[in-house]
């Protein structure tokens, strides 16, 4: 699945084109790199989002196209 649409899914991120400027910015790094809108994420994958002086680390459990509010945080645990 792409880094915005499961931003966007998980709920880390409201929107999917904040997400995408979000990662256009720089601001988001899977497994250590910079990535782009359009990477893929994988079960296993470390994100980390820096949100102005503040950062968040997750860790994907698992991937769905589609999930409810109440579902979306079993896709990611907190680091």
């Amino acid at each position: 699945m792409r880094l915005d649409k499961f931003l966007k899914v998980s709920r880390l991120i409201k929107r999917r084109t904040i997400a995408n400027e979000a990662c256009d910015a720089g601001r988001v790094m899977v497994n250590g790199r910079t990535a782009k809108a359009g990477t893929e994420v994988k079960t296993g994958d470390i994100i980390e989002i820096g949100f102005g002086s503040k950062s968040v680390k997750v860790e994907v459990l698992d991937i769905q196209e589609t999930v409810k509010k109440d579902e979306a945080k079993e896709l990611i645990k907190y680091l």
